[in-house]
This record gives C-alpha cells, sequence and structure tokens, in this order.
C-alpha cells in the first residue's frame, strides 16, 4: 500500500468518525450547552430515559420497522422468486420496472404520492400508513438481495427434492428456503435499517400520533441541539456498533466451522 493510499484512507475515515467521536464526548458534557465542556456527567442520559416524547417515538419506529420489513422480506422474495425463475412472461419488463423504480426514485416524490393515495382512499395517517409505505420502498432491496443469491441458486437440488417425492412446496420449505435463508436475512436487516433512517416518506406518511424517532430528532434538532440528541444519538452509534460485532464474530465462528468440516 502506498503512502497516498494510506494518507486518503486514514483522512476519510477521520472525515466520518472523528465528528461521531466528538458527538459521544459531548454527550457526557456537564453542560447544557452542547458546545462548552463543563465536565463529565451521564446525567442526559438519565433525562433521556425520562423523556416520553423520545421513548415513545423510538417505540413507534421500533414498530414500524419490524412490521415493514416483514412484509418487505415477504413481497420482496416473492418478487425475486418470479423474476429469476419465471423465465419471459407477458409484462415481465413492466414488472421488473415497478420493483426496481423505488431504487432511483426520489423519497419525496414516493412520499408525496403515497400521501395523495391515502387521503384518496381516506386512509388515517399512522402508524399503519408508515408501516405500508417503508414496505413499499424497501421491498425492491429485498428483492435484489434476494434476486443475486437465487440466480446462482443449483436448482438440481430442488430437483432431487421432487425425485424423492417433496411437493413444490416441501422443496421450498426444505431445500430452497434454507440456502437462500442468509440473502432472505440480509434483506430483512437492510429493510429494517432503512426503516430506522428514513425521514422524508415517514414525515408524508405520519400522523400526529405516530412520530418516528428520526421525524423527531429532526424537529428537536430546528430548535437547537439539546445534550439528550448526543446521549440518544450515542446510544444509536452503540446498538449500532455491538450488532457489527455480533455479526462479525458470528460470520467469522460460521466460516471457521465449515473450513472444518470440509477438511
Amino acid at each position: 500500500m502506498t503512502s497516498f493510499n494510506v494518507v486518503s484512507l486514514t483522512l476519510g475515515f477521520a472525515f466520518l468518525y472523528i465528528p461521531m467521536l466528538i458527538l459521544i464526548i459531548y454527550s457526557f458534557n456537564e453542560s447544557k450547552l452542547v458546545t462548552v465542556w463543563a465536565g463529565f456527567s451521564i446525567k442526559w442520559y438519565g433525562e433521556l430515559l425520562q423523556n416520553e416524547a423520545f421513548l415513545d417515538a423510538a417505540w413507534v419506529t421500533v414498530k414500524v420497522g419490524f412490521f415493514s420489513s416483514t412484509i418487505a422480506t415477504v413481497l420482496g422474495t416473492m418478487a425475486a422468486f418470479v423474476l429469476v425463475r419465471s423465465g419471459r412472461f407477458f409484462g415481465r419488463t413492466l414488472f421488473s420496472g415497478m420493483i426496481y423504480a423505488p431504487l432511483v426514485m426520489p423519497e419525496v416524490i414516493t412520499g408525496l404520492s403515497l400521501l395523495l393515495l391515502f387521503i384518496s382512499l381516506s386512509v388515517d395517517r399512522g402508524v399503519f400508513t408508515i408501516v405500508l409505505a417503508h414496505a413499499t420502498f424497501s421491498m425492491c432491496y429485498v428483492s435484489v438481495v434476494v434476486s443475486s443469491r437465487m440466480a446462482t441458486f443449483d436448482q438440481s437440488l430442488e430437483e432431487a427434492a421432487y425425485d424423492l417425492g417433496c411437493t413444490g412446496w416441501d422443496a421450498f420449505k426444505s431445500v430452497t428456503l434454507p440456502i437462500i435463508a442468509p440473502a432472505v436475512i440480509s434483506g430483512w436487516l437492510l429493510a429494517f435499517t432503512l426503516s430506522l433512517d428514513d425521514l422524508v416518506i415517514a414525515s408524508f406518511t405520519a400522523g400526529p400520533s405516530s412520530t418516528t424517532l428520526p421525524i423527531k430528532i429532526f424537529s428537536s434538532v430546528r430548535l437547537g441541539v439539546s445534550p439528550e440528541i448526543n446521549a440518544l444519538s450515542t446510544i444509536i452509534i452503540g446498538l449500532v456498533t455491538v450488532g457489527v460485532i455480533v455479526a462479525s464474530i458470528t460470520s467469522k465462528r460460521a466460516l471457521v466451522r465449515r473450513q472444518q468440516e470440509t477438511v
């Protein structure tokens, strides 16, 4: 590795992670002014745990993320199965375009169109509409992930299951699904992450009693950054870090196990 690559990599990581490090440090600041250091304190974490507005928004976000990612995973897996296994059929181009359109569609257009749809159908905005909106745009990401795995799937394994007397559902449940399970799980996690991160679409489809955490944080930051926001951000960073470490350890152990089995 050349010195230019080392410097570029160092500057890139510094640009990404130094602001996060500063945020974490100032989450332990005694002062209410986020730019003035007045000593070490964890009182803002206690204030955050007593803030009902943030807790309610976090609970709404988790509910929306779980249900929307589950729906998106089911629909995205079905769409991927059709695209990979059905070959050429009438309307395939239109179907593919409808699946992949949300990937390049601006979120403000998606959110506005869904808002107009819900208004025309006289559907009250709330958790239900946010779940539908998030499932709509995240299922295409699941479809891409699962399609890439199914494209390399060895169909002779399914044919062997059919020869042994399995029905189509039994073959899918016993052979296909376990093999594509890592891609399905990855698609669910991606959809869940996209749902947690979304602000624009949720702001169009949310109701008065269904404020998600990104909306709550954005509305709070517009009035000024408070130490509670720093504490909340630090908790989120910690959860993500733990998740990444656990996933890395799990994948490494699985790789070692497969290598031992092949020896």
